[in-house]
C-alpha cells in the first residue's frame, strides 16, 4: 500500500511526500516464471556482447588477408578497433547512464539496444578501414548503455533473496556469447563455406538479427516500479506490483505473505550532477574506492584477453587462424560456469568473502600460468585449459563488479555509478589493455606475453585485497536498507528476506554513507 501527501498539483514537480511498501513487495516475492521473463529479456543483450568482442578477436586474421574487402591489418583490429569498441561502451555508459536515472529503465534499454542493432548491422557493410572502425565504436556505444540500464532495471526488479546469484548468471552469460561467436567465426573463416569477404560480414549480420528479436521480446519488461516512485508516478507503480503479485499468486495457488518494512520518500524529478558526485565520491568514498579496484582489475585482464588470446595462439603455437574458435570456445565455457555454480554463494556465504577469493584466486593462478608459459611448459591445448580454471573464477569476481556498484550506492543514483565505475575502470584497463597486450604479443617474444599476463594478475590480486577490505555485506538485504536513497524521508526496521517470502531476522534501518544508520525522523 502506498500513501502520499501532495502539497500541489504535479506531483513530479511539486515534490509529494510518499510512504511505500513497494520495495519491501518486490523482495518478499518468490521466484516464479515472471522472474524468469525479467531474466530472458534483459539478461540475453550480454550474449550479444560476448558475440561481438569474440567474432572480433577471432576473425582479426582473415580480415587482414588479402580478399577480405577491407584494407585492415590485424593488428588495427585487435588493438585500434579494440579500444575505440570499449571507448564508445565508455562514452555510451556515461551518456546514457545519466538519461537512465532521469528518464527510466525501460526507455532507456529499448533505445541503447536500437542504437547496438543498427551500430552492427552497418558494420557488416564496412568497404574501408575507416567505416568498420566508426561502427565499432557506435557499437560499443550501444552496448555501453545497455550496461547501465539493464543491470539498474534488474537488481530493481529481482528478490534480495536472489539478486547475487541471478545478477552474476546474466553478467556470466556474456560467455555463452563468447561460445557462440567463437564456433560462429570458425563457419564464417571457412572458404569453402563463405568467400573470404562475405563470411565476416554474416557474422556482424547474425548480431543484429539477434539484436531484434531481444527488442522484440523486451517490450513486455516492465518499468522499475523502484523508480517510478521516487518521479511522481506511484500509481503506475502500484498497478505494475499489483499485477506482478496476482500473477506470481495465481501460478502458486495461494496469497503471497504480507511485506514487512515501509519506506517515506520525498518525490523529486532529478537529481544534479553535483549531488550525485558528492555522494559518490564524498558520502560513499570506501565503496567508491572498491568500484574503481574491482573494474580495473577485471577490465585490464578480460579486455586484453579476450582480444588477443586467438593471436597467442596463432604467434606462439601455430594454431591456424580458423581453428581458433575451438580454443576460445573452451575456455568461454570456463567462463560461463564460474558464475552460474558460484552465484548463489554469493547469496549465501556473502559478498564479500566471495569477492575478494574469486579475485585473489584468479590472479594467482594466473601468475601461475605465466611461469609455466615462460618455462615452454604449455602446449595450445594445456594454455587453454589452464586459461579456463582461471577464469572460472575471474569471471564469477567480473561480475561480481557490476553487483557491487550496482547495489552500494542510492537509487537516484544507479545507473550513472554503474556508468562511472564501467567507464573510469574500463577506460583504465579495457583501452590500455588491448592496446599494450597487442603490442607485447605482436613482438613474438614469450617474456613479453609473460609480462602481460603478470601485469593483468598483480591488478586481480590488488582488487581482491581491496575487497576484503572494503566489500559491503550486501547479501540478502534490501537495496533501500544497503543504501539509504537521497529522497528518503524516513525509514521503518527492515528485514532481511528469506526464501518464499517470509522475513527474517534484518538490519534495523537503512544503511547511510558507509555505514547502517538508525531512522530519521519522518517530515512532511
Amino acid at each position: 500500500m502506498t500513501t502520499a501527501q501532495a502539497s500541489g498539483s504535479d506531483p513530479a514537480e511539486t515534490g509529494r511526500t510518499l510512504t511505500t511498501d513497494i520495495p519491501a513487495r518486490l523482495d518478499r516475492l518468490p521466484w516464479s516464471r515472471w522472474h524468469w521473463t525479467i531474466v530472458i529479456g534483459l539478461g540475453t543483450v550480454w550474449i550479444l556482447d560476448g558475440l561481438e568482442v569474440t567474432v572480433v578477436g577471432n576473425i582479426a586474421s582473415r580480415l587482414s588477408e588479402p580478399g577480405s574487402g577491407l584494407p585492415i591489418s590485424s593488428g588495427e583490429v585487435t588493438g585500434i578497433a579494440a579500444a575505440l569498441y570499449v571507448a564508445g561502451a565508455c562514452l555510451g555508459a556515461l551518456f546514457w547512464g545519466r538519461l537512465t536515472d532521469r528518464w527510466g529503465r525501460k526507455k532507456l534499454f529499448m533505445i541503447t539496444l536500437a542504437v547496438y542493432l543498427a551500430a552492427t548491422a552497418l558494420t557488416a557493410f564496412s568497404f574501408d578501414t575507416w567505416w568498420f572502425l566508426l561502427f565499432r565504436f557506435l557499437t560499443g556505444f550501444g552496448i555501453g548503455g545497455e550496461y547501465a540500464a539493464i543491470n539498474s532495471a534488474i537488481d530493481e526488479l529481482i528478490p534480495a533473496e536472489y539478486r547475487g546469484r541471478v545478477d552474476l548468471m546474466i553478467n556470466g552469460s556474456f560467455w555463452l556469447g563468447a561460445v557462440g561467436g567463437s564456433l560462429l567465426s570458425i563457419v564464417a573463416l571457412d572458404t569453402d563455406v563463405f568467400p573470404k569477404d562475405m563470411g565476416w560480414r554474416l557474422t556482424f549480420a547474425l548480431g543484429a538479427v539477434l539484436a531484434l528479436v531481444i527488442l522484440l521480446v523486451r517490450r513486455h519488461v516492465p518499468e522499475s516500479p523502484r523508480w517510478l516512485l521516487i518521479h511522481g508516478r506511484d500509481d503506475e507503480a502500484e498497478r505494475i506490483v499489483s499485477s506482478i503479485e496476482r500473477r506470481i499468486e495465481d501460478e502458486r495457488g495461494e496469497p503471497l505473505p504480507p511485506a514487512q518494512g515501509e519506506l517515506t520518500i520525498h518525490q523529486r524529478p532529478s537529481v544534479s550532477f553535483v549531488e550525485i558526485g558528492r555522494t559518490v565520491f564524498s558520502d560513499y568514498r570506501r565503496r567508491a574506492i572498491l568500484g574503481f579496484s574491482l573494474f580495473i582489475g577485471q577490465a585490464f585482464l578480460y579486455n586484453a584477453i579476450t582480444f588477443g588470446f586467438g593471436a597467442i595462439l596463432t604467434t606462439f603455437f601455430d594454431v591456424p587462424t580458423g581453428d581458433t574458435g575451438y580454443y576460445f570456445a573452451v575456455i568461454a565455457l570456463g567462463n560461463f560456469f564460474g558464475p552460474l555454480l558460484l552465484g548463489k554463494l554469493f547469496d549465501t556465504v556473502g559478498r564479500r568473502v566471495m569477492i575478494s577469493s574469486t579475485y585473489l584466486l584468479s590472479g594467482l593462478l594466473l601468475f601461475g600460468t605465466a611461469w609455466l608459459f615462460d618455462r615452454g611448459s604449455l602446449s595450445a591445448g594445456t594454455l587453454t585449459a589452464c586459461w579456463c580454471v582461471v577464469l572460472f573464477f575471474a569471471s564469477a569476481g567480473a561480475s561480481s563488479a557490476y553487483l557491487t556498484v550496482s547495489e552500494i550506492f542510492p537509487m537516484e543514483t544507479r545507473a550513472m555509478s554503474i556508468a562511472f565505475f564501467y567507464a573510469l575502470g574500463t577506460a583504465a584497463g579495457g583501452i590500455s589493455g588491448p592496446l599494450l597486450f597487442a603490442d607485447l604479443t605482436g613482438t613474438g617474444k614469450v617474456g613479453d606475453t609473460v609480462l602481460a599476463f603478470q601485469i593483468g594478475a598483480a591488478l586481480m590480486c590488488a582488487a581482491g585485497l581491496v575487497a576484503a577490505l572494503l566489500a559491503v555485506r550486501a547479501e540478502r538485504r534490501s537495496l533501500e536498507d544497503i543504501a539509504q536513497p537521497l529522497t528518503a524521508a524516513a525509514t521503518k526496521a527492515r528485514t532481511k528476506v528469506t526464501a518464499g517470502g517470509t522475513g527474517g531476522q534484518g538490519h534495523q534501518g537503512a544503511s547511510g554513507p558507509e555505514g547502517p544508520q538508525g531512522p530519521k525522523t519522518a517530515t512532511a
